[in-house]
């Protein structure tokens, strides 16, 4: 049972205890007991309301009194609100520039039309999120052009929910279109896409059930593609594709720039399967492609082509070229063989692929004719994240970098002259990083595989064994971490810390393999990956285990979880964010439903057992001394459920031998999508000042720059 006394001496009042109903469950004559399966119930149920409230009160009693909060508050104000803007999501349509511009301090991004990438100033807004709630809590979920620039339709979704209906907007006026609103096209669980026709009279949309079509329990499921013609009820749209999926499918829509063929990319469910359809000039839906065919992405060319990343035989992807004018998968050519890096995606201009080639985290441009012949490398900044390549016309494109000390800009690439100049629509950075140093090791997991890790530190910093510490990582779905600059990584800095990142498998930084070596019945490699980065730490002087924090979240929630009940010793303090932490009860929930092609199934007796074995919630062990735990939640995740983290912290609470606190912080909006500035800034404040005083920080104030650390 945890109990502790404030930071500031005062005795705070105890957490309230989770009561112990007998509940066991049996998986493949396996007896597993659940006591806390009652916290699984929604958040209005007056049991587990009552509860939550008990440590809501008991959280913000601890948090509350611990010192430098308000310096905290301030210095991490300062940070987030810096009024640089961003720009993101760009895309340019009948000569148009649309962008969603995020610029603090306003508490949610906004679309805008750019007139000049070299005047920011001339952005002519064209839907603010804050003009519709002044609360902040609806958010742009995703906009889409029409091809002639003309009509924009946009997903709007309140609380976190990432339930958006679609609105369709005049480009000239701002002014949405009479009775235009499309319900539900995006959806926490399948997500949502749509692409416009060819004249811009409709398009192409990701259509959930409705109504009574299916039983409430399928509603998030069995998304469809339909298709909306503007100027008639929406129950008059028309089914195209979808019919025969899976449960948990979801999908990606795109239009050829001549109108004349629809591409619908078919997600089955999360775990990295796709299949590629293709809607002919005379409206038949062709199948180009089967989950087994390892078909996981498609651009139309501007040559009468359709290019598509393959990953069959090559783990690393290949680019294979299919003329339009005949739609089967054999009729496709090896434009790009696989090669040392691995293909992330590409983008095709008149003459050329501009190929995302990823490096283990890293990422560089590679461009490639038509012909297949390597045209070099666009000349972008070393051990960076280089993305966003939005096609200007011809050949010219723009492309975004940033890295671990750089915020994110963005460059004009001219391919006559193959030079690379930066436009005016970068961020700057709120303080002066060129104190800090990145360095990247290789650390070895237990099976021999080498995992990179990347250690971010203010020049001077001493190999003695008691730098506070921060790791993070995530490790799954195929997502890889890419260097990217985070104000929040150098407000730790400049207290003295080390901040480290962890490139673990699950990810792609290295193909498919990578992944699938993370996934699965092999997921305990990405926690042995964990471990192996966080032994390097201690091993080689940075920190020592009183002084390493580990973060993560969502998947890295999990990853929280595994850490901190497989290597209880190794860890001061623990910061989970929106985690899974019952592996058996999470395909229960809608989304956890989609994971299962990532996590596995506990129908299946091997994928059971692995999950089993590292479940963090089955695993925390009565008595023994557990580092202290921030639990962070939503109530309205549609990602993941927060009895996850309700379950993980009575569980907890229970059974720890230490008197570190185990708390929980829960909010009423999301998975984080759609959070409005200044309630995500107030978590960071929790989040920092716990952080600091487990770790034993003294917060000293900062004059701007990144301090170096001070003598010891």
């Amino acid at each position: 049972m945890t109990s502790l006394a404030g930071a500031k001496g005062a005795a705070v009042p105890p957490p309230p205890v989770a009561a112990k109903k007998s509940v066991v469950d049996t998986y493949h004559g396996v007896k597993v007991d659940d006591p806390y399966q009652w916290l699984e119930k929604k958040i209005d149920d007056p049991e587990v309301r009552q509860w939550v409230d008990g440590q809501t009160a008991h959280m913000r009693a601890v948090l509350d009194k611990l010192p430098s909060r308000e310096a905290i508050r301030a210095r991490l104000s300062a940070l987030l609100n810096h009024e640089s803007a961003a720009h993101f999501a760009m895309v340019q349509r009948g000569g148009v520039l649309f962008s969603l511009k995020f610029q603090p301090p306003r508490q949610q991004f906004m679309l805008v039309v750019l007139p000049s990438v070299d005047d920011p100033s001339t952005a002519r807004v064209l839907l603010d999120p804050m003009e519709l709630d002044p609360s902040g809590h609806t958010a742009i979920d995703f906009f889409v052009p029409s091809l002639d620039g003309k009509k924009v339709a946009v997903s709007l979704s309140k609380d976190g929910t990432e339930s958006g209906d679609v609105t369709v907007y005049d480009v000239a006026t701002g002014k949405p279109l009479p009775g235009e609103v499309v319900p539900r096209v995006n959806g926490g669980t399948a997500g949502g896409d749509l692409t416009w026709n060819a004249d811009g009279t409709g398009f192409f949309y990701t259509r959930y059930p409705r109504g009574e079509e299916r039983p409430a329990a399928d509603r998030d499921f069995f998304q469809q593609v339909y298709f909306h013609k503007l100027g008639t009820p929406t129950d008059k749209d028309t089914y195209e594709l979808g019919k025969d999926a899976p449960r948990i499918a979801n999908y990606q829509l795109k239009t050829s720039e001549d109108g004349t063929h629809v591409l619908a990319i078919l997600g089955n469910g999360d775990g990295g399967e796709y299949a590629v359809y293709l809607r002919g000039p005379q409206g038949t839906w062709t199948q180009l492609s089967k989950f087994e065919d390892k078909v996981i992405y498609a651009s139309f060319g501007q040559d009468g082509a359709l290019y598509m990343l393959s990953r069959k035989d090559a783990p690393r992807g290949k680019v294979l070229r299919l003329p339009l004018a005949t739609p089967s998968l054999e009729k496709a050519t090896v434009l790009i063989p696989e090669g040392q890096a691995s293909i992330a995606g590409f983008r095709p201009t008149a003459t050329r692929l501009y190929v995302n080639e990823q490096l283990g985290g890293p990422s560089q441009v590679r461009m490639v004719g038509l012909d297949g012949k390597d045209l070099g490398l666009v000349p972008t900044p070393p051990v960076s994240s280089v993305g966003g390549v939005v096609y200007l016309g011809g050949d010219d494109v723009l492309v975004s970098s940033g890295s671990y000390t750089e915020p994110s800009s963005v460059y004009r690439y001219g391919a006559k002259d193959g030079k690379l100049a930066k436009t005016a629509l970068g961020r700057t950075s709120p303080m002066d990083t060129s104190n800090v140093v990145v360095d990247r090791v290789m650390c070895t997991s237990k099976d021999g595989t080498q995992v990179p890790l990347n250690i971010l530190h203010a020049k001077g910093a001493r190999l003695n064994g008691n730098n506070p510490t921060l790791l993070t990582g995530y490790g799954g779905f195929g997502l890889s971490l890419s260097p990217g600059f985070s104000p929040l990584n150098f407000a730790f800095i400049e207290q003295g810390g080390v901040v480290a990142i962890a490139n673990l498998r699950g990810g792609s930084e290295f193909g498919e393999e990578w992944h699938t070596q993370g996934s699965l019945t092999q997921k305990q490699n990405v926690f042995d990956d964990f471990h192996a980065c966080a032994k390097l730490l201690v091993d080689k002087k940075w920190t020592k285990p009183q002084r390493l924090a580990i973060q993560g979240g969502s998947n890295g929630g999990l990853l929280m979880g595994a850490a901190l009940t497989q290597h209880p010793e190794l860890y001061r303090t623990v910061l989970a964010h929106v985690g899974i932490y019952d592996m058996l009860r999470v395909e229960l929930t809608p989304n956890g439903q989609f994971n299962t092609t990532e996590y596995g199934t506990v129908k299946d007796p091997a994928q059971f057992q692995a999950m089993y074995d590292y479940s963090p919630y089955h695993h925390v062990k009565d008595g023994v001394k557990y580092p202290s735990v921030l639990f962070t939640s939503g109530e309205n995740d549609p990602r993941v459920d927060p009895f996850h983290s309700r379950k993980m912290v009575a569980r907890l609470q229970a059974a720890t031998g230490s008197k570190r606190p185990v708390l929980l912080r829960t909010n009423n909006m999301g998975h984080g999508m759609g959070t409005p500035l200044s309630e995500a800034i107030e978590e960071e404040v929790d989040v920092y000042a716990f952080l600091f005083n487990e770790l034993g920080m003294k917060y000293r104030p900062v004059s701007g720059k990144v301090a170096s650390p001070t003598p010891k």
